[in-house]
């Protein structure tokens, strides 16, 4: 339906009651989920914002489903994969988070698992589409949109690239995680795949401070890491890559860049104990999965393993300031 109650035009993506994701990111393939009841009667809402279309369907067997230009950005049945994964692998690496920046997550599923951390004390989350938290909230207010009303949040509708390049022109304080929970590198989120927006990030990140980014399947897009991956490393002094599965997405696999900024930083396993409260809330992330997300299939360890900081290149960016030249060694993400 559209916002003035008229039915909308049937989406090119839905046909005879299935939704089918077709995507040239991920050619000779499709994702099909049937529609509740096969009917588009299922189709909850279908109206373009300023920035993509927006797509809500309630699915036969996946809940209800977000779709961005095309592409599934979650489903209530396997949302939590995702969601808890690119957040906790990051602040459980971090001693004491206390001041987050998300980046996209308009969904507010990464919202709902950074508040789940008490230490946290100020929490900004930049969403471009404002359309995204509105459509969030009425669809998917009682799985990701729980979380808007903490008192630590703010919400700041702006490009994301633009905020920190304004965030670090001032003297505001750095943040101990940023979040990049970002859509494809097409449309609103493209800006967020070029290689000065890693610079800018690391830049606004406090010492000791870590980034977790979404970066793809290494199945589909392995040139894609490859390449964010030895940019990343010209400019942080840790940098790993993570997977995870999550079946409503491209191949079933969906990765996270992680990097960190300060000496002897392990990203690889949690920097403290998890509470008894938390445990309990989760339904993936463990301290045994925190570890077991870095191990990667030899095919993609051989393209990454050599591309991994040394403590020797933590010295030289002590003192070259090396993310001013990192890309003229030709690594451009495209």
């Amino acid at each position: 339906m559209t916002e003035s109650g008229k039915k909308s035009p049937m989406p090119s993506c839905i046909k005879d009651g299935w939704f089918s994701e077709i995507e040239p990111m991920w050619p000779g393939q499709k994702l099909s989920i049937a529609l509740e009841g096969f009917s588009s009667d299922a189709i909850l809402y279908n109206e373009s914002s300023e920035f993509q279309k927006i797509l809500v369907f309630k699915s036969a067997q996946h809940g209800n489903v977000l779709v961005l230009d095309g592409v599934i950005q979650l489903t209530e049945n396997d949302e939590f994969v995702y969601q808890e994964t690119i957040t906790h692998l990051p602040m459980m690496a971090h001693e004491n988070p206390k001041n987050v920046l998300i980046v996209g997550g308009g969904d507010g599923a990464v919202l709902r698992e950074v508040c789940r951390h008490k230490s946290v004390e100020q929490i900004t989350l930049v969403e471009i589409d404002q359309k995204v938290i509105d459509v969030a909230k009425e669809y998917f207010a009682e799985s990701t949109a729980i979380a808007f009303d903490d008192s630590r949040l703010t919400i700041v509708n702006q490009d994301a690239a633009e905020f920190l390049e304004k965030q670090n022109a001032s003297d505001r304080k750095g943040y101990d995680v940023i979040i990049a929970d970002t859509s494809d590198p097409v449309g609103p989120a493209e800006s967020l795949f070029d290689p000065s927006f890693y610079e800018q990030m690391y830049e606004a990140l406090n010492d000791g401070g870590i980034v977790c980014a979404q970066s793809e399947c290494f199945w589909t897009q392995p040139e894609l890491i490859e390449n964010i991956f030895a940019c990343s490393s010209d400019i942080y002094d840790a940098v790993e890559y993570a997977s995870t599965y999550v079946p409503t997405f491209p191949c079933g696999q969906i990765g996270f860049l992680l990097a960190g900024k300060g000496n002897g930083l392990d990203l690889t396993k949690p920097a403290r104990p998890m509470t008894n409260e938390l445990k309990h809330q989760l339904q993936w992330y463990t301290a045994e999965m925190h570890s077991a997300s870095f191990v990667l299939p030899k095919f993609l360890e051989d393209r990454l393993g050599l591309l991994r900081p040394t403590d020797e290149d933590y010295e030289d960016v002590e003192e070259n300031d090396a993310s001013e030249d990192c890309f003229l060694k030709g690594c451009v993400i495209s």
